[in-house]
């Protein structure tokens, strides 16, 4: 009997003394049994260390190191240039089938937005007008010319209004692009007994071309006939719409090319040292083709925009002049 007494004093005093017992913080260190390396001697980031004269416990490399495989020496391969610093007339990599199906794809994922399917500047980006300057085709004398490693070149650096491409496109498929590129540019100027090596039916592509051809030439003369209007305010649209802003200023301002404001009527200085008076004729090719006169002091970085249609181009002259006092 009494030892049922007990027991029931002991269950009603049990958690009087425990809920007396909440709220206490105790003044002993946690019981930590297993330390699980919790405690190390070493000094955590951005502790500070007084051994070192700058108190910092983090330490720079020593200098000159480089960690392992980012040495990177062979510049052909990762820079595309010879000790000279020229870029390289080829690819310093092995062509396969194989490799040149992983340009195709690579070229598929990154390039075509911009320089389409065919290589040749129409991708959806530019063929629905963005504002971006157009994709220039890699099917023109200058492209067809230029060393692979130019080509490695602008997809690892950029050019122009095109980033680099260095953190999404390893260097191994920035060469197979290069060179899937160059498939391209012989396949768009194959001769006549270059396709008959092979099992084509000959006919039946020339029959196809003409087709393409005479809806492209329906296209643009439809174009060139719509909105014959011609007036600066259209030729400030026109500009807008093909981000000539992102290379030439209208307030004097020096940018990669020459300023609009009082261009028309002056005389430019070329590359070569001659000069020539910049009228509505000089404007005109300095649009369509301005490869053919390179302003002195301004790098030759202009692509063609002959897509652009009459109307178009002489609204941007009228434009041109508008921002000139030589106007008259």
């Amino acid at each position: 009997m009494k030892a049922t007494k007990y027991l029931y004093l002991a269950a009603i005093a049990l958690p009087v003394v425990l809920s007396s017992c909440r709220g206490q913080i105790s003044e002993k260190p946690p019981v930590h049994p297993i330390m699980d390396m919790d405690q190390q001697e070493r000094f955590e980031p951005q502790e500070r260390n007084a051994f070192f004269a700058d108190n910092r416990a983090m330490r720079q490399p020593v200098e000159g190191t480089v960690a392992r495989g980012n040495l990177k020496k062979d510049t052909v391969y990762y820079q595309g240039i010879n000790t000279d610093s020229s870029f390289v007339a080829d690819a310093p990599v092995k062509l396969t089938k194989s490799f040149l199906y992983r340009g195709k794809d690579r070229y598929e994922v990154f390039c075509t937005p911009c320089h389409g399917l065919a290589g040749d500047g129409q991708g959806i980006i530019m063929a629905n007008n963005y504002g971006y300057v157009p994709a220039p085709s890699f099917h023109i004398d200058r492209l067809r010319e230029v060393n692979d490693g130019y080509l490695y070149s602008v997809i690892a650096n950029g050019i122009r209004n095109m980033p680099s491409y260095a953190q999404q496109i390893p260097v191994r498929d920035r060469w197979a692009i290069v060179s899937y590129v160059r498939a391209l540019q012989q396949s768009q100027n194959a001769t006549e007994d270059n396709v008959q090596q092979y099992d084509v039916d000959l006919s039946s592509l020339q029959e196809e071309y003409k087709q393409q051809q005479a809806v492209a030439e329906k296209q643009a003369a439809s174009q060139q006939d719509a909105g014959g209007e011609v007036s600066a305010e259209r030729g400030k649209t026109v500009a807008a719409e093909n981000a000539c802003n992102a290379c030439h200023s209208t307030d004097g301002a020096k940018m990669v090319g020459p300023t609009w404001q009082n261009l028309f009527g002056s005389e430019r200085t070329l590359d070569d040292g001659s000069t020539v008076t910049a009228d509505e004729e000089y404007l005109r090719e300095s649009i369509v083709n301005p490869s053919a006169k390179i302003a002195e002091g301004f790098p030759p970085s202009m692509v063609p925009y002959d897509h652009l249609s009459d109307s178009d181009i002489n609204s941007l002259i009228e434009y041109i002049k508008s921002l000139s006092e030589n106007a008259e």
